[in-house]
């Protein structure tokens, strides 16, 4: 079970309640400890429990998957399920012969979409809904009406003007606590010695549950230098040179980390949906709070590591919108742009074809030129193109000079 720690209302509840009215299995994936165990037992108190992270349960589910499943309570939180992949054939049965909604509410820290017992087993029998660290506007206790306001065309400056200036004091704070609750209970330095522990956990147990990896150590090194990388572009033979490892290897444990939601891989977006499988990815820490203690990043270095404080914003920026499409709309997909020219747009969000794009920004002032980005992006789509706009560090929503789309505070991502 996760952590106690203050309550916070996840935004995420309504889409679970939803979910278990009329589906057998639901499943909330996401990191450990971001407060999956919180949110399933906060939904139903009286929902039997069994966390597979106590050996006992495991060695029986490991065992007699089939007997497992059989003694369960009629309406039970399975937590840690990936640590018994097994039970996923054995809860396939039990569906079938009771399809009543709502028996089995699954958590796990690992992406079951990867495993090919799902597909297999519980295809239409089981939803699956991704559960984040805490959004900005979770802790906010805010609806976290951000994305759905921006795809709905409704961020406009003439009708919202801001009365403050930028949020720089604040907004360096935000980018290294991150959103796992428990750190947030304490002080910077603690909270630095929780990420370290937390990854060092991670890669002695649940990597071993997923995968077979000789030297752990080097799983931590490449995580590092991810880390130190956050936001930019993918360079796999460039990793294998710098950590004097096989091509095949990194390309391993990146697939590792990202199954356990450490990293996102955020595809490279083009006109032609085929030459998307070739573009290059962008890597991003699914934490900033993790990413700035893995690279000594401090909210003090917000001036005089502007770079890197920089990419570590784009992350953070990634990561609230991913949160927020969870209740938003989960069938978003999202991307990145960069064509010949190195003109980029840091997330591209798509629909089918409508297109919006998202540039991020850490000035606290708006020029001519900041939107390049989003205007090559919108030249490439056309008609499918659906708005686009820039967040930054200033306090009113004002229009990009020279350009169609709007500069937004980046206190938007949860004020609204």
């Amino acid at each position: 079970m996760d952590a106690a720690f203050p309550h916070f209302p996840r935004l995420l509840a309504g889409a679970v309640k939803t979910a278990l009215a009329d589906t057998p299995v639901v499943c909330l994936l996401g990191p450990r400890q971001c407060g999956k165990s919180t949110l399933a037992m906060h939904l139903e108190p009286d929902r039997g429990y069994v966390t597979l992270d106590e050996d006992r349960y495991r060695q029986i589910a490991l065992a007699d998957p089939d007997g497992f499943v059989a003694r369960l309570p009629p309406r039970v939180i399975l937590d840690e399920v990936q640590r018994a992949p097994g039970l996923l054939t054995a809860l396939k049965l039990a569906v079938d012969r009771d399809r009543r909604p709502g028996r089995f509410l699954l958590t796990g820290s690992a992406n079951l979409l990867l495993l090919p017992e799902v597909s297999e087993s519980l295809a239409g029998r089981m939803e699956i809904l991704h559960l984040q660290p805490l959004a900005e506007a979770e802790k906010k206790r805010n609806a976290g009406d951000f994305l759905r306001a921006f795809l709905a065309g409704e961020l406009r400056w003439e009708t919202i003007l801001a009365e403050r200036d930028g949020l720089s004091p604040d907004l360096p704070k935000k980018l290294v606590a991150g959103g796992y609750p428990e750190p947030l209970t304490r002080s910077p330095d603690r909270a630095r010695q929780w990420h370290r522990q937390y990854v060092k956990s991670i890669i002695e147990r649940d990597v071993q549950d997923i995968a077979k990896v000789k030297d752990g150590r080097e799983l931590a090194r490449l995580l590092e230098i991810l880390a130190l990388r956050t936001g930019s572009l993918l360079n796999a033979s460039g990793l294998s040179k710098d950590l004097g490892l096989h091509r095949g290897t990194v390309d391993h444990y990146l697939a590792i980390l990202e199954r356990l939601f450490l990293i996102r891989s955020l595809p490279g977006w083009h006109r032609n949906t085929g030459k998307r499988l070739i573009k290059s990815p962008k890597i991003h820490f699914i934490d900033s709070g993790l990413a700035a203690t893995l690279s000594d990043l401090s909210a003090d270095d917000w001036l005089h590591r502007r770079q890197d404080m920089g990419h570590l914003l784009e992350s953070f920026v990634v990561q609230q919108i991913h949160a927020q499409a969870a209740w938003t709309d989960p069938d978003l997909r999202f991307w990145h742009y960069r064509d010949k020219d190195q003109v980029e747009v840091d997330l591209v969000i798509t629909r089918g074809d409508k297109t919006w794009g998202i540039e991020v920004k850490a000035s606290r002032s708006v020029h001519p030129g900041d939107g390049k980005g989003l205007d090559r992006l919108a030249a490439q789509c056309g008609k499918d193109f659906q708005g686009g706009c820039m967040l930054y560090d200033g306090g009113e929503i004002l229009p990009i000079p020279g350009s169609p789309h709007v500069a937004v505070p980046l206190a938007k991502l949860w004020e609204l």
